[in-house]
């Protein structure tokens, strides 16, 4: 099918739902999509529908007998059958749906399910029961059945373990918030310095830019100030709240305010288990819970250090939530009155250029590197990319590496492609680059990964001087990397 011509991006997306929706194999399928809010799920799905013909259904926060007469009431209005349907339970809805696809292949979605099956937690092993194989209902229907839903940590337990549907679906996507890249054309972003500035606050969720900021976009390097008190420190825009609303809608943060806190204590770079606990003055056991939790959910992403075993940091992955905890909840009685950003954002770039703006271009550096970079320039391709710390016996000092490439093992020896440094505001010289060898010697002697071809990787958002330049051009492990190339 093709696709509609308002929607940006998501050709990957719109690709495997096209599939799905339209394969004509004999039975009926299911499909599960999930993600977090605002990130288009329901625009791709009502869109698969309508393309298709098919029935989308968005369930709201309900009783199950309220739930049952809404769908009731849908397949009605959609259908228009002599009577109108009026459902004692979920199995005779389900069947209803599966009669759709009786003479053709027809997507039904059921968009918010995990509302459905809050009301009733049998829905799943209903539709279970409805997808037996040598059902006569399941295998006289083509529908492919979609269930999507925001609650990731609900969604991802539909299919796992011994869950009811597990071994059900033909389909399971997650839809991710826009890469940094895509996400600058979506905003409309050609300078790169602003287009990392503003992905650093709203990163790729799409609803930020239309619904959030009503198309509000910084008309250049030296709007970006008066783009961010007018729309993102504005109490009078969705934008203001929208980090606190985020955790407030996810089912299985039960105290907010300490999940709040673990965030905060992340984001004040306590990213360490330990640090965490010291920072909210508990028992690193305490908190395994609420961590797991934040993971779970996506809003915190577990890094393991490349060097060292059984060490890793938190990161959090939305960019509003650590805007928020870095530059809003400190001032947030002063925001909290209309026309006091003009006072609190001057008085924060220290914390946005350290706190937020450097480790995000360190974390759009790896990104560049595992997605983007051509295998030529890292001399293979990376199995994963990350961050570590290399110690210095000798000295007794510790050198911590923003990129580390790691390539797949294929030979008996796990080969190190790559490491590098990452640095926003500062000029990368000769010295950095010396830094890095010295740092490939250090990994070397320690045996544990194959450095004969590890090259070494510069970023800079400030540029880079002469004699950079000339050790890139006379050696070939050499490789400077500034915004241009992150965004080309």
């Amino acid at each position: 099918m093709d696709k509609p011509g308002d929607m940006f991006d998501r050709d990957r997306e719109w690709s495997a739902l096209s599939r799905f929706a339209t394969d004509d194999q004999p039975g009926a399928m299911l499909g599960v999509v999930s993600g977090r809010r605002r990130q288009g799920k329901t625009f791709l799905l009502d869109a698969l529908c309508r393309a298709q013909g098919g029935f989308y259904f968005g369930a709201t926060e309900a009783t199950d007998a309220v739930s049952l007469r809404r769908i009731g009431a849908a397949l009605t209005a959609h259908i228009d059958p002599p009577s109108p349907f009026h459902f004692a339970n979920w199995a005779e809805a389900i069947d209803v749906l599966l009669e759709l696809g009786a003479q053709r292949p027809v997507p039904v979605v059921i968009d918010e399910f995990p509302y459905l099956a809050k009301g009733n937690s049998e829905l799943p092993s209903i539709i279970q029961e409805a997808l037996r194989p040598l059902r006569t209902q399941r295998t006289n229907s083509r529908t492919r059945l979609v269930l999507c839903g925001s609650a990731l940590s609900f969604m991802g337990g539909l299919l796992s373990g011994s869950a009811p549907l597990r071994g059900r679906a033909g389909l399971e996507m997650l839809v991710r918030p826009l890469d940094f890249r895509p996400a600058a054309k979506f905003w409309g972003i050609t300078d790169p310095k602003l287009a990392v500035k503003v992905h650093a606050i709203v990163g790729g969720t799409p609803a930020y830019r239309r619904e959030f900021a009503r198309g509000d976009v910084p008309a250049d390097a030296d709007d970006f100030d008066s783009w961010v008190e007018r729309t993102v420190l504005n109490p009078e825009t969705p934008l203001f709240r929208e980090p606190r609303y985020l955790l407030a809608e996810e089912p299985d943060l039960r105290d907010p305010a300490l999940y709040l806190s673990v965030l905060a204590a992340v984001a004040d770079r306590n990213a360490t288990r330990g640090g965490i606990a010291g920072y909210l003055e508990r028992k690193a056991v305490d908190l395994a819970h609420p961590i797991t939790v934040l993971e779970n959910v996506g809003l915190l992403y577990r890094d393991a250090d490349v060097f060292r075993q059984n060490r890793s940091e938190y990161r959090i992955t939305e960019p509003l939530i650590r805007y928020y905890h870095a530059i809003m909840r400190p001032a947030w009685a002063q925001l909290e009155r209309p026309g006091s950003a003009h006072r609190v954002w001057p008085a924060s770039q220290r914390r946005f250029q350290s706190d937020v703006l450097g480790p995000h271009f360190e974390q759009l550096c790896r990104d560049w590197t595992l997605h983007h970079a051509d295998p030529e320039v890292l001399g293979g391709l990376p199995a994963s990319v990350g961050h570590g710390v290399v110690h210095d016996p000798a000295t007794r000092t510790s050198h911590e590496i923003d990129v580390a490439a790691i390539g797949i093992d294929d030979s008996g020896a796990t080969p190190l492609l790559a490491i590098g440094e990452a640095k926003w505001n500062d000029i990368i010289g000769a010295g950095h680059i010396e830094r890095l060898r010295q740092v490939r010697d250090l990994i070397t002697r320690a045996g544990r990964y194959d450095t004969s071809r590890t090259r070494l990787l510069l970023f800079s958002g400030a540029g880079f001087n002469d004699n950079a330049r000339n050790l890139a051009a006379s050696f070939s492990d050499i490789e400077l990397i500034g915004l241009p190339e992150l965004y080309e």
